[in-house]
């Protein structure tokens, strides 16, 4: 793989051991897709772990003197002023401790703490055809398919090495041949919410393999059903973009989503499928519940705006979570929205992702969430769910149980 001077030096240590190991382990990548070359990128989103293994990794690359010189946008780990000792189910202090070593490390190797999943639809949105780094397994799809810029699908450090080195190595999505769509799903469902490209997204079995290309969903889609349809597409499936014909940059026609080409193979999805998909990953309803959670993507504005409608002058049975970015968190403050939440019974949480030790307090119980990716990975922490669409949730919370 060809390397120009400036990638040499930096490969040679000129720029510090963290920006050589950086470097090298970019070049690796670059050699294992046979990569030309390498291309400068201009955004990065870094899917940070406070787990172990990730954060030596951080540290390491701070010990050599790294410096991000593209500051990524950062996902969230948990926050630390809302599960501290003081509240009424502290995290315990080993987690709390990998949380402030991953947030100091961050901030020291020049990271935008924005700790949110879904940078891609405020803080961090990328042009037409601009080169970028992002993990986060909701953001690759959106930057790519919505967006039309070029990322493949990063790991959070293959990310963060990105953002320390300025390039990604030029395959995968990065190149024109290999952004085409082979396979054609002809959705036939009902699309009616942002709730139905949850169940789409998690059709990656069905869909197989490959770039999908969607016909027959509404000409007008909201960005909260494309984050849904991106997040779940990356839990049922592996998937670094999409194109929906007649909406999506790329994708002004079905030949041109095809690259000109026939589909390598066809697939329909009906509100049957919906609705057998619901059954496999839902726990079975018509059960009392002990919490509600929404915000695996963390939720835009505009729902917890629609939450609060929903909620003002009642008062919930049962706690009810939504994680949001901390800019949602002041928003909604200003907004009025936040004081209608709270007199409800309802807590808006910034900085926070379900699938963290903060947790704790509701293993062994069964919440409520409209989101698949939101039952999956709370799991192995024994946290259960019931899917429902948002609608059913809320009215879940405020009765306490669950159609």
């Amino acid at each position: 793989m060809f390397l120009n001077d400036e990638q040499k030096a930096m490969m040679d240590g000129k720029c510090g051991r963290g920006a050589a190991y950086a470097m090298e382990i970019q070049f690796a990548l670059g050699e294992a897709f046979d990569a030309p070359d390498m291309v400068p990128i201009t955004r990065a989103h870094v899917a940070l772990s406070n787990q172990e293994a990730d954060l030596w990794f951080a540290e390491k690359l701070l010990a050599g003197g790294a410096h991000c010189r593209i500051a990524p946008t950062v996902n969230p780990g948990f926050c630390l002023s809302l599960f501290s000792e003081h509240c009424a189910h502290p995290v315990e202090e080993k987690f709390a401790a990998l949380m402030r070593r991953t947030h100091n490390a961050y901030r020291q190797l020049g990271a935008v703490l924005s700790y949110n999943c879904t940078p891609y639809m405020g803080s961090n949105v990328p042009h037409f055809g601009e080169i970028c780094a992002f993990s986060e397994s909701s953001a690759t799809p959106y930057v790519n398919a919505v967006w039309g810029a070029r990322s493949n699908r990063e790991g959070a450090n293959s990310a963060l090495c990105a953002a320390i080195t300025g390039f990604v190595p030029r395959y995968g999505l990065l190149l024109d041949e290999n952004r085409t769509g082979d396979i054609h799903v002809h959705v036939e469902a009902d699309m009616k919410t942002p709730y139905e490209y949850h169940l789409l997204g998690m059709m990656g079995k069905k869909i197989g393999e490959g770039i999908p290309v969607f016909t027959g969903l509404p000409r007008i889609i909201p960005p909260e059903a494309l984050r849904n349809l991106g997040a779940q597409l990356n839990t049922s499936g592996a998937y670094g973009m999409y194109h929906i014909v007649g909406f999506t940059p790329e994708a002004p026609s079905l030949t041109a989503a095809l690259g000109g080409k026939p589909a390598r193979h066809e697939v329909v999805i009906t509100n049957q499928d919906l609705k057998d998909i619901l059954e496999e990953i839902s726990d079975p309803g018509g059960r009392k519940i002990d919490f509600a959670m929404f915000g695996c993507p963390h939720f835009s504005l505009d729902e917890v705006k629609y939450i609060a409608e929903k909620l003002s002058g009642q008062s919930l049975a049962v706690p009810m979570y939504i994680l949001v970015s901390s800019t949602t968190v002041e928003m909604a403050g200003r907004m009025g929205l936040l004081e209608i939440l709270t007199a409800a019974g309802a807590e808006l949480l910034p900085d926070t992702c379900p699938d963290q030790p903060c947790w704790h307090f509701l293993a062994g119980k069964e919440g409520v969430t409209e989101s698949p990716k939101c039952a999956y990975y709370p799991q192995r922490r024994g946290i259960h769910f019931v899917i429902r669409d948002l609608d059913s949730c809320i009215e879940a919370a405020l009765k306490g149980e669950v159609n």
